[in-house]
């Protein structure tokens, strides 16, 4: 199966959850996230701010604030396919531009070096079980994760597990994955 489709039928999957639903299972995993000795140790999260179906990591964001964590939240350059993360300190710094993505306000924000990133938790929409991810299309994470060498790890529901998705040369896998039922590590090496 290509990836549009594999994309196509998850999504279709998560749009029929309920959002009490969808609360629930977000809430189981943010808090396995929250018990992971990398997340423990990070002193700065990098992360986007989600929408429905994905995993709701709003939730995530105010834990890691209560945690004493810093933030960072990437900021999307269309021309280039490009991103980079600014550091965010209330929602406040935040815009919808991108895609509908919030994303954070240049003018209220500090940009942020992918190595002073602790822990990057990379959205996907789905996943293989050796970590590799079917985003939205765009490649933005693709691109990031050819120059990050900190800790990745992904949050997502059960149905968008699957035990292998079609993978592209410039593919990259996360280290982890964290779902409503418990983690899967993938094995995947920082390089």
């Amino acid at each position: 199966m290509d990836k549009v489709t594999e994309r196509k039928e998850v999504l279709a999957l998560l749009n029929r959850m309920t959002l009490e639903e969808y609360r629930k299972k977000s809430e189981m995993v943010v808090s396995r996230l929250m018990e992971d000795p990398a997340f423990l140790e990070a002193g700065t999260i990098g992360m986007t701010l989600s929408s429905f179906p994905e995993v709701n990591t709003l939730v995530l964001l105010e834990k890691c604030w209560e945690a004493g964590k810093k933030v960072a939240v990437p900021k999307c350059h269309p021309a280039s396919r490009g991103m980079d993360f600014r550091l965010i300190e209330n929602t406040d710094q935040l815009e919808v531009v991108y895609m509908k993505l919030q994303e954070p306000v240049v003018s209220k924000t500090s940009y942020i070096k992918p190595d002073a990133i602790d822990l990057l938790i990379v959205p996907g929409v789905v996943f293989s079980k050796q970590g590799f991810r079917i985003g939205f299309g765009g490649g933005y994470y693709d691109r990031f994760l050819e120059d990050y060498e900190g800790i990745t790890r992904s949050l997502a529901f059960d149905c968008q597990i699957r035990e292998s998705i079609p993978v592209e040369v410039h593919d990259l896998p996360v280290q982890g994955i964290y779902t409503e039922s418990g983690f899967i590590n993938t094995g995947a090496v920082i390089e």
